[in-house]
């Protein structure tokens, strides 16, 4: 058996030949919303390629909302019109992976939301949640050990206390993007990270006196360094 090992552009470059083809076929049959699309099997059969990735392509366009899989049943046309829909498929296959620049961009606008939404809303768990990661996140600085894991896990605290599943949900998309890069680019040393305990610990004390505008100032020292830092890594 051949073991093929595929780039990252060669994927999507695969991906983007499926969902475009997945789209050309529901043009072509005239699909309508609650239309049923043929099985796994039959687009892979179809379209040359393996169902693995036939399931990668339809797992894309049910995230962005265009087909829906109901166990059992299959997968469906959802309830978009033509025109979003052949809109949405050229918006996704136009898509990028984000550099880090964008990654840290996105993360503070959302953060600053987040930031000021939890101390709007926080409840009594969400506070001993963010006193944990806190805590745990301490420790590690103290001890000398890496603890950006930690970092981001306090920050996903804060946006589970904003109580707005959508950043959530945004946070947990650009989370592993964010891991990535900073261990590529080593952006949290010592002093930063003995920096970040007062910083996060500034964070906490606004949300937790429910006092909004200051948490979001708070957040916004707190990525200053991370901001200026971005701007002068040269890919």
């Amino acid at each position: 058996m051949k073991l093929e090992i595929l780039t990252k552009s060669e994927n999507r470059e695969i991906q983007n030949t499926i969902i475009t083809k997945i789209r050309d076929l529901i043009n072509f049959k005239n699909l309508e919303p609650g239309d049923k699309l043929p099985s796994e099997r039959m687009l892979s059969e179809k379209f040359g390629v393996s169902r693995g990735n036939v399931r990668e392509a339809i797992q894309t366009l049910e995230y962005y909302g265009i087909l829906k899989t109901i166990p059992q049943s299959g997968t469906f046309v959802a309830n978009i019109g033509v025109i979003a829909m052949n809109g949405m498929i050229e918006d996704i296959l136009r898509l990028v992976d984000p550099d880090f620049k964008s990654l840290v961009e996105t993360r503070i606008l959302l953060e600053l939301k987040t930031a000021r939404l939890a101390a709007l809303r926080r409840t009594n768990v969400d506070l001993q949640s963010m006193r944990n990661a806190l805590d745990a996140y301490t420790a590690k600085v103290l001890n000398g050990e890496d603890a950006v894991q930690e970092d981001l896990l306090f920050h996903l605290a804060i946006a589970e206390a904003s109580g707005n599943s959508t950043m959530i949900r945004l946070m947990l998309i650009i989370t592993p993007g964010i891991l990535t890069n900073f261990e590529k680019y080593h952006v949290c040393d010592v002093n930063q990270a003995f920096i970040g305990i007062q910083e996060h610990e500034d964070i906490y004390k606004a949300i937790e006196s429910n006092d909004p505008k200051l948490a979001k100032e708070k957040m916004k020292v707190h990525f200053k360094m991370l901001y200026q830092y971005c701007y002068n890594i040269k890919d």
